[in-house]
């Protein structure tokens, strides 16, 4: 199975799936000498975790993180870093029902006749759980970008039919209280309620905001910035739809409402407008950088569905174990991390 690495400079490999012995994962071109704060890690860590609400799998993991190399005395020394995550609470006997059956929506049916065999337990190599590497390996690649004073918020902008005005400013406190008040409001809480009491499950959109990144990083013409930051969110779970800058609304625009228009404040060269999202011919332009990711409802669902056997049989399924409503909460963590890696790459590459 290949396509298990992303990046050029800072390449981050995976390994591991939902109920194997553990997941993990590899990143190699991490500078030497950077500081590395275990802690943060972690705590990026215990964002993503099962169980984090009432909305999450109630899978309980402490997803306590191991460092195998590329570091000493609390720094980088250049080499890879290995680490993993063992998964303690595993219930396999969850999936036995689905050995032979192609669950709506879900990757069964393609990695079946793509590979002649396939992991029926939590969708093996295609779990979500996967995505835990990719958070270890953003957590560090974060914290190269912090030395570069460059910080990466994401947010909930809609979840299902209910749209959640962005937060006045993109600073870490407020966005974290945007988040918590998202999630309480009243009608949002009544309706996940009711689609999990149901067996049912939402999608929504997650938006984010990258500052600090100097003019000029980005490789044309075929790894321009925003199509890395692309295909990174679309290769994460139930990402179904990407767009930076204004998006789709830029194709309602006309040109001279569209186009930024670059101004001189004090010694600095600035846009008065920034529609393009702070990416320009697949540069950074020194603006805010943003986008949206749009996430799909989750495919397991608590109701009875028809669907076929490996035999072509048609079967009625019913999901069992534990499984989301909403994937938004967990995804925040996730988002930022592949966030952080594509910057990353692109900062070295750049010899920034």
């Amino acid at each position: 199975m290949s396509g298990n690495s992303i990046g050029k400079a800072l390449v981050l490999t995976t390994f591991g799936e939902s109920h194997g012995v553990a997941v993990g994962g590899m990143l190699d071109g991490l500078p030497s000498n950077l500081e590395i704060d275990l802690s943060f890690i972690q705590s990026e860590l215990n964002r993503r975790r099962p169980g984090i609400d009432f909305f999450s799998s109630s899978r309980k993991e402490d997803d306590t993180i191991e460092i195998l190399s590329g570091l000493y005395d609390g720094k980088t020394t250049g080499a890879p870093v290995g680490f993993l995550v063992y998964n303690r609470n595993q219930n396999s006997s969850d999936y036995d029902h689905l050995k032979d059956v192609y669950r709506p929506s879900h990757a069964d049916f393609t990695y079946h006749r793509k590979y002649g065999i396939r992991d029926p337990r939590g969708g093996g190599r295609s779990s979500a759980r996967e995505t835990l590497a990719r958070v270890a390996g953003g957590a560090f690649a974060k914290l190269l970008l912090l030395t570069k004073n460059i910080r990466i918020n994401a947010w909930i902008s809609q979840i299902g039919p209910f749209e959640i005005p962005d937060p006045s400013s993109h600073e870490q406190y407020e966005i974290a209280a945007h988040n918590k008040k998202t999630i309480s409001d009243p009608v949002i809480m009544a309706f996940l309620e009711k689609l999990k009491s149901d067996g049912d499950t939402a999608g929504g959109v997650i938006s984010c905001s990258i500052t600090g990144v100097p003019a000029g990083i980005g490789e044309p013409v075929f790894d321009k910035l925003h199509a890395d930051l692309a295909k990174a969110m679309l290769s994460i779970s139930s990402a179904k739809g990407f767009d930076y800058g204004s998006g789709f609304k830029g194709a309602s625009m006309k040109g001279s409402e569209h186009n930024d228009r670059f101004i001189k404040q004090g010694d600095r060269i600035t846009t008065m407008t920034n529609h393009s999202g702070g990416i320009q011919g697949g540069i950074s332009n020194g603006e805010e950088i943003y986008f949206r990711v749009a996430f799909k409802p989750v495919s397991t669902l608590m109701l009875q569905q028809e669907t076929v056997n490996t035999a072509g049989e048609t079967v009625i399924i019913e999901g069992r174990g534990r499984h989301d409503v909403c994937v938004l909460n967990r995804s925040l963590v996730i988002l930022e991390a592949m966030a952080a890696l594509v910057i990353g790459d692109h900062l070295i590459r750049s010899n920034r």
